[in-house]
């Protein structure tokens, strides 16, 4: 397709879209429209995967006037964060864990994400007097145990910056475990340094989670990039939102999930998609995606099954909803569909 903005830049508005060869010149006025309400930006990274606009790639990325159009049932804070929020950049749902959010910068914009009414360029970076309220609120709750280092995307953070929050947490007595959520290594790989991922080291336990939804988004770069932080033996995981159009069949989860156990990434969670608004084009019924996850089933190892959940709309919490393998009739269904009887010890359990 025609290109005729800088390989080596952020697209961040309709123009350079249009100028990438990504949107043709009358879309302009509709695109710019989106960009006003919700933030744009796709880097070089991804934008060197995206075959045509509206491929599995381009289509995480590129905006559509449809978000602009709500359905009925979507919010602007469709899992409760912010009734959660006791101080600036902590939400507290779960008793023994927190999330923690020093910025609302992002590498790239996903056209579905649940926090699209908060993230964007203009940042929502703590102050250093706002993280240290939030140390001090962690340190004043002995039963958390786990903070999750979210946002926006934590390794966007400067190497000195992200360790300084990292030390931080780790001196906390009762903080036992740090998770960091992060899109940096798939779409833009080159950010995670040796610095950056050497910022991470904790005498703590210390867990990256890498959001990806194709296989495509491991490229080679992004490998190196997960290995650079894998060498300082920091287990990393992956999850992913089921998305209309993206990965909403049977292959494209296996793909997914075979190149993220290659990568010694094991497969998290499966997000059911939450209702932001201006979502609806990507959504799967629950139904349809109890059906793609079983099909999964006897085509993988056990390694490569996540967990599908769905955040509870209202800040109910996430729960499991995989499809039951177990009937109430004291049968049970194997990877293929034949069911069984049960007996014996079994059937008594």
């Amino acid at each position: 397709m025609p290109d005729g903005s800088p390989p080596d830049r952020t697209l961040r508005d309709a123009d350079a879209l249009i100028a990438a060869g990504l949107a043709p010149p009358e879309a302009r006025p509709a695109l710019a429209a989106v960009a006003e309400r919700y933030a744009v930006a796709l880097t070089p990274a991804m934008r060197a995967l995206i075959e045509r606009p509206d491929d599995p790639i381009g289509r995480q990325f590129i905006p559509d006037p449809a978000e602009l159009r709500p359905a009925a049932g979507e919010s602007a804070d469709p899992i409760g964060d912010d009734a959660l929020s006791p101080v600036k950049g902590i939400v507290h749902r779960y008793p023994d864990r927190v999330l923690l959010k020093p910025l609302l910068v992002c590498p790239v914009y996903c056209r579905f994400c649940f926090r699209r009414e908060h993230v964007g360029a203009n940042g929502g970076l703590l102050s250093e007097a706002e993280l240290q309220a939030a140390y001090d609120w962690l340190a004043a709750r002995p039963a958390v145990r786990e903070v999750i280092l979210s946002g926006g995307d934590p390794l966007m953070l400067a190497p000195r910056r992200l360790a300084a929050i990292v030390q931080a947490l780790s001196a906390i007595p009762h903080i036992e475990v740090l998770r960091v959520h992060s899109r940096v290594p798939v779409a833009d790989p080159h950010r995670v340094t040796a610095d950056l991922a050497a910022a991470l080291d904790s005498a703590k336990a210390m867990w990256l989670v890498v959001h990806a939804n194709h296989a495509r988004e491991f490229t080679a770069e992004a490998a190196a990039a997960i290995r650079r932080v894998q060498t300082h033996a920091i287990p990393v995981l992956g999850q992913s939102v089921l998305l209309r159009g993206v990965n909403d069949s049977v292959q494209a989860l296996e793909d997914l999930y075979r190149a993220m156990i290659g990568l010694r990434v094991k497969p998290y969670y499966l997000h059911q998609l939450d209702a932001a608004p201006g979502t609806a084009r990507f959504r799967v019924s629950l139904a349809e995606g109890q059906h793609l996850v079983a099909g999964l089933r006897g085509r993988v190892s056990g390694l490569a099954w996540p967990t599908y959940v769905l955040d509870i709309p209202g800040g109910h919490g996430k729960v499991p909803v995989n499809a039951g393998y177990l009937e109430p009739d004291a049968h049970i269904r194997d990877p293929w569909g034949g069911r069984h009887e049960l007996a014996g010890p079994v059937a008594s359990v």
